[in-house]
């Protein structure tokens, strides 16, 4: 449908009353076609409220007191900004993190987590002076370009798009997309220029004063703000780990997570469940829990011990051998290449170590 009124050159915005969106699409409407039936009979314009509405505390039907749950997590930050700056009293530039959960009453949920009533939100509110924006906007878009870099993703899968239509209070607006397997290039964060807006706003309805005092220059600052959808990052961190490869005519599934990623580091495998292997195994394996996150298996054969590990993207496998209680070495297997390699026990902790850096 948004295609189909991007053709004849008809947009709506937050800012028309519903009279006037219902008098702009009565004149465009024999131009406008269902793509899915091709019927023109559309209801009227009507009123949406993309806010969850609940009540909170003691309330009658007749007498209620509507609350709603929160659009966006950003709003926490900056009902908390002057406890921030009273209590902390920082330097401009500064930020402010938080990740919470937002809520949206979108009609139609769908596309899995990219149309979703409740998710996580992960916000940054970066405080500038006025007008000195636009520097600080490049670096911080810079960062969190890096950043996706930094958690595995594949440049190539990575863009920038920017926002061609602008909410009213905004300077610029740029999204980071990510090419999902199943659904294309969709954003997993917005970088946004936001000016003043936003502390003017709660300034103006709250009754408090909300200015930043700069040695008896007093201004509201303006904000860039960044904020990420957690389960969609989780999606793309997923989508671009996983990996199928054929080895020697079989199918190896293999979760190539950057090491730092990896929930499992180190996983010990005693070739057999014999007492002889799997005492000296297990000790082995407690004494790398203490430095490495590790797993302990002796079920079913080594191969599929290497799948499982592949699989939830383990870095490296440890595998102790009957040649291991003569030459107190181990064969350490590498996720990625496969290559295996054999490392003393008491050099292990170091092996594993700079391995893991990389």
């Amino acid at each position: 449908m948004d295609k189909e009124l991007e053709k004849i050159g008809v947009s709506a915005d937050e800012k028309m009353s519903e009279e006037e969106i219902n008098k702009l699409f009565l004149e465009n409407l024999n131009k406008i076609k269902c793509p899915k039936c091709g019927k023109t009979d559309f209801t009227d314009a009507k009123n949406f409220n993309l806010l969850i509405k609940s009540n909170y505390g003691d309330f009658t039907e007749k007498d209620s007191a509507p609350v709603y749950l929160p659009g966006e997590a950003c709003q926490g930050i900056y009902l908390n900004y002057k406890n921030v700056v009273d209590s902390l009293h920082p330097k401009l530039p500064f930020g402010i993190a938080q990740i919470g959960k937002a809520f949206r009453n979108e009609i139609s949920p769908r596309n899995f987590l990219f149309r979703c009533r409740e998710f996580e939100q992960a916000d940054t509110q970066y405080f500038v002076r006025p007008n000195e924006n636009k520097e600080k906007f490049e670096e911080i878009k810079q960062e969190r370009w890096n950043w996706y870099l930094n958690l595995g993703l594949s440049e190539d899968k990575l863009r920038w798009k920017q926002h061609e239509n602008l909410v009213f209070y905004a300077n610029d607006a740029w999204d980071i997309e990510y090419n999902f397997p199943s659904y294309g290039f969709d954003e997993i964060e917005g970088v946004h220029d936001r000016t003043d807006y936003d502390l003017t706003q709660h300034s103006k309805f709250s009754g408090v004063d909300l200015s930043y005092n700069d040695n008896g220059e007093k201004f509201i600052p303006w904000i860039l703000e960044t904020s990420m959808g957690m389960g969609r990052v989780f999606l793309a961190v997923i989508s671009d780990a996983y990996t199928k490869e054929d080895v020697d005519g079989e199918l190896r599934v293999v979760l190539k997570l950057p090491k730092h990623l990896a929930p499992i580091k180190v996983a010990v495998l005693p070739l057999s469940k014999k007492e002889e292997l799997s005492l000296p195994a297990k000790k082995l394996f407690n004494d790398l829990n203490e430095k490495f996150i590790s797993r302990y298996d002796e079920t079913q054969s080594i191969g599929k011990r290497y799948r499982r590990q592949d699989e939830i993207g383990t870095p490296y496998c440890v595998t102790f051998d009957f040649d291991s209680l003569e030459d107190k070495a181990v064969t350490v297997r590498d996720r990625d290449t496969m290559k295996q390699e054999r490392i003393k026990i008491d050099e292990l902790e170091n092996y594993l170590e700079e391995k893991l850096k990389n």
